[in-house]
């Protein structure tokens, strides 16, 4: 499939210039205030306040994750020292801190320039690998929803200077990461026992959003890191890359994940600010539809493939005629921003 992008010549400059500075300060202080506030809800007697607490929780989880992919590609602040002072912040609240700021920032940035996705070890290899009740006790909990290869790969990278001889010079890093927050959790246990449950609920929300979101953006060659790879030029990278809006209709519905889903839009320009990728997708893509992926067909196919795209890969979503073929589009499984692989 040949995405085309728009033929009148982009001024790339007036989405690169135009600063919002109101939208980053709401978007930072809601995130900020709705994970103080939904810990807090957590702790209330009342089970319709802690239910408000577990949504409230996880969309500022999810939030954060997003203002760090902002972070990463510099558009919230103009000096690179403050967008890592920022991206650290939120990437605390996320779990994505085992790793610094840079370390991610550079893995994402190449996913931009070479046009393919990372990897450090086969995971369908590592889970045939396990003995064979362990692996019917991930693949049972994949298959109910519960993100087990998610929690896998986290605890890989958190461990990963502690065993991994290339993440040697980390282990002061993680040493402090994991007894300081396990610490606050082991406080959050003492305090209330059901919190800290809600808390893991609230997370694997997060992880749940962040993982249908990511299987659904992309059919790019996945290398191990460190790999020769070959040339992908932007032809490719469209082609290759789809946006998966919470709603075509109603666009400031995707206000909810910071307009994440304009996908091929972010990746024509990937400076462009989050509040300006509506209006940079429309000029690029207008009377285009190929690459915009519909939500209810997503929904279905994460939910049918929520095993089976562990082995059988992501898939293709378009056909040699350019037409969608989201019968075969599996998606792809732990392919995120925050996470270095190990």
């Amino acid at each position: 499939m040949t995405v085309s992008v728009a033929t009148v010549p982009l001024d790339t400059h007036h989405f690169l210039r135009q600063r919002k500075p109101f939208w980053n300060v709401a978007a930072m202080a809601y995130t900020l205030a709705g994970y103080t506030g939904g810990i807090a809800l957590l702790l209330a007697t009342n089970l319709g306040l802690n239910a408000l607490g577990v949504l409230v929780l996880t969309h500022s989880l999810v939030l954060s994750a997003y203002l760090a992919h902002e972070f990463m590609h510099g558009t919230i602040f103009q000096q690179r020292l403050w967008n890592a002072v920022g991206g650290n912040v939120v990437l605390w609240l996320n779990g994505g801190c085992y790793c610094n700021f840079d370390e991610l920032s550079r893995l994402h940035i190449a996913h931009h320039v070479d046009r393919v996705d990372f990897c450090r070890f086969d995971l369908p290899a590592f889970l045939n690998a396990m003995p064979a009740l362990l692996r019917k006790v991930v693949l049972g909990l994949e298959w109910l929803y519960i993100p087990a290869l998610a929690f896998l790969v986290r605890w890989r990278m958190m461990t990963a200077p502690f065993w991994h001889p290339e993440r040697r010079d980390a282990r002061l890093r993680a040493a402090f990461m994991l007894i300081v927050r396990g610490s606050l959790f082991a406080l959050l246990g003492y305090y209330s026992l059901k919190a800290l449950a809600l808390y893991g609920l609230a997370y694997m929300g997060m992880l749940t959003v962040l993982r249908f979101v990511d299987a659904f953006q992309h059919t790019y060659e996945v290398f191990p890191i460190g790999t020769p790879l070959p040339k992908r030029d932007r032809a490719h990278e469209q082609a290759n890359t789809f946006s998966n809006l919470v709603s075509q209709r109603y666009p400031w519905l995707n206000l909810l994940l910071l307009n994440f889903g304009y996908h091929n839009a972010h990746h024509e320009l990937m400076k462009c600010p989050w509040y300006s990728l509506p209006e940079l997708d429309s000029a690029l893509f207008k009377d285009q539809d190929t690459h915009y992926m519909p939500l209810s067909r997503l929904l279905g196919n994460y939910h049918r493939f929520r095993v089976s795209r562990i082995f059988s890969g992501q898939g293709t979503a378009v056909n040699a005629e350019g037409k969608q073929t989201l019968e075969t589009f599996y998606g792809g499984i732990e392919v995120s921003f925050l996470v270095l692989p190990f």
